[in-house]
């Protein structure tokens, strides 16, 4: 039997307006190198990895000045997530197989381990669904009203903050957007297109320094991981 290959998809179009920055926040500067530099190497560093698929906004300027590895293709990013990650799946249409697995990671987490991800495809390698890298929420959660007024104690147990990346079926994921899409539901992320077709995916713990880059204190903080993780290995 043909084993799988492993495709990984960057939705990269956003303008991440939180950051308040010149330019998206996945081209802004960590350790002297953009912020997404940092997330394909990391991505490309797994020889499991076929080929990385970048959705970038069409005329995006900052992209045409990256040094990129071989790995690297880009496709045209649509307005919301959900459409940048299945433009990529139609751009793999020709070449990925049904049962090929699907890699969607965060172009704003460049500090994700590589053991995360060979632990993910380690993990999920059998499973007929899929799953996403995850963390157990540790702290007392607070559900607030329009005015920031605490109206519940949320019990955190079994909560986790879903992180990437989120590995499904090619497929099967192309097949869960294109219905979300479809009933006009602008998922988050892939696990909930997954959850909306009555899949139940795999909660796989990784680590907390994989952060997704968001407000101007999350760069210095990047970076430190960054420094810990290259005197760790």
């Amino acid at each position: 039997m043909k084993q799988p290959r492993y495709w990984a998809v960057v939705p990269a179009a956003g303008i991440g307006k939180r950051m308040g920055a010149d330019r998206p926040k996945q081209y802004l500067p960590l350790l002297e190198q953009p912020v997404i530099a940092h997330t394909l190497a990391r991505l490309c560093a797994v020889e499991k990895i076929t080929q990385v698929v970048v959705a970038v906004a069409p005329g995006d300027p900052w992209w045409s000045k990256l040094s990129l590895p071989e790995k690297v293709h880009a496709v045209d990013g649509g307005a919301e997530r959900c459409f940048s990650v299945l433009n990529a799946l139609d751009a793999l249409q020709e070449r990925a197989a049904a049962d090929d697995w699907v890699l969607v990671h965060d172009a704003a987490r460049p500090c994700i381990r590589h053991a995360d991800i060979e632990h993910l495809i380690n993990r999920l390698a059998d499973h007929p669904v899929g799953g996403l890298l995850a963390m157990p929420v540790r702290d007392t959660m607070k559900r607030g009203d329009a005015e920031n007024q605490v109206t519940a104690t949320v019990n955190r147990e079994n909560l986790w903050h879903a992180l990437t990346p989120q590995m499904f079926r090619f497929a099967a994921l192309r097949h869960a957007l294109s219905h979300a899409l479809d009933n006009q539901q602008l998922v988050t992320d892939e696990a909930q297109a997954m959850e909306l077709v009555q899949a139940t995916p795999v909660l796989v713990q990784g680590h907390s320094d994989n952060l997704k880059i968001t407000h101007p204190q999350d760069l210095p903080l990047a970076a430190w991981y960054l420094s810990q993780q290259s005197i760790d290995t």
